[in-house]
């Protein structure tokens, strides 16, 4: 958690896009600003962690990254995530691919023939290789290369490892505190699916997904939604080349989760696993006040010089 305080503010300009989506709700897309470029030139699409937003360091970070290497990119928010809570009564969630799925049929029809790139962080991460491989399964799919930083692979380990940890207790009352705002501000529209006095006992996430996430979004409990939307049970599917960074120690998924045997059996799977960097942290550098941030800047690179052979 420590990144999150090192991080720089990077002042990175965006111009925002308001999509509707089929369901008549909407998605903000913020896009790179002031960056010369073509339409055929790639465009790499950036996706945050839990209750996180574009607005988010690492995110910001990315971007940075990527324009110092001539790639314009675009955050997509997800549903309650960009300042305003959506319109419709579902939210957003680990296994949730469509939205996804929308804004990347959405840019590749805006701009036929571009190459396109992903990058997520942590949630944003098990939705992007869930989807990969969704569309592997489909052998289809017009993202290019993709990268995904500290993904937590098996949500039922890693729930339960958030449980036990003092670290993931820091995290899980973080994210309780955030999830139970946005709850509350759509209690009327959602009371018909989600126990609201369940939401306000909730002092883990899984039981906050037992009362809120599992029901609102059709799943019969929280168990059966974190098998269903965990991301290692769609890495054998991905035909994109993806780049997997992930550290042994991170709070949101215990060592032994992490699908070593899978990621080795698929040659489009690149795997960075180290013994150090936390979740979203992977700091280096001489010294805090100098301090440097391995997996955007490792992303970055790698997606440029995986597009840079089709542009």
């Amino acid at each position: 958690m420590g990144a999150k305080f090192l991080r720089p503010r990077v002042g990175t300009r965006v111009r925002r896009e308001r999509l509707t989506t089929p369901d008549d709700d909407f998605l903000d897309l913020d896009f790179v600003a002031g960056l010369p470029g073509q339409d055929d030139q790639p465009l790499v699409i950036i996706l945050h962690g839990l209750e996180g937003s574009t607005r988010r360091g690492y995110v910001r970070l990315a971007m940075a990254e990527l324009a110092l290497r001539g790639i314009p990119s675009v955050g997509l928010n997800f549903r309650s995530c960009s300042g305003e809570l959506n319109r419709r009564p579902r939210f957003y969630h680990s296994g949730e691919t469509s939205d996804l799925a929308f804004v990347v049929r959405t840019l590749a029809e805006r701009w036929p023939g571009r190459p396109l790139g992903a990058l997520g962080f942590s949630l944003g991460g098990n939705v992007l290789l869930k989807y990969l491989g969704e569309s592997g399964r489909m052998e289809e799919g017009p993202l290019a290369v993709a990268a995904a930083v500290s993904v937590p692979f098996d949500l039922l380990a890693g729930t339960r490892a958030l449980e036990t940890a003092p670290m993931g207790r820091v995290y899980s009352h973080y994210f309780l505190r955030s999830l139970r705002r946005k709850t509350a501000g759509k209690a009327d529209l959602i009371r018909k699916w989600v126990d609201l006095d369940g939401v306000r006992r909730a002092r883990t996430l899984r039981e906050y997904d037992e009362a809120a996430t599992a029901p609102l979004h059709g799943f019969p409990g929280a168990e059966i939604y974190y098998r269903r939307s965990s991301s290692a049970g769609f890495l054998q599917d991905i035909r994109t080349p993806t780049l997997l960074l992930q550290s042994d120690d991170d709070p949101f998924l215990p060592r032994e989760a992490l699908p070593r045997a899978v990621v080795e059996a698929n040659p489009r799977l690149l795997a960075a696993f180290t013994s150090g960097g936390g979740h979203v942290g992977f700091v280096d550098g001489p010294g805090p006040w100098s301090a440097g941030f391995w997996a955007e800047r490792e992303a970055a690179r790698y997606l440029h010089h995986m597009l840079s052979r089709l542009y």
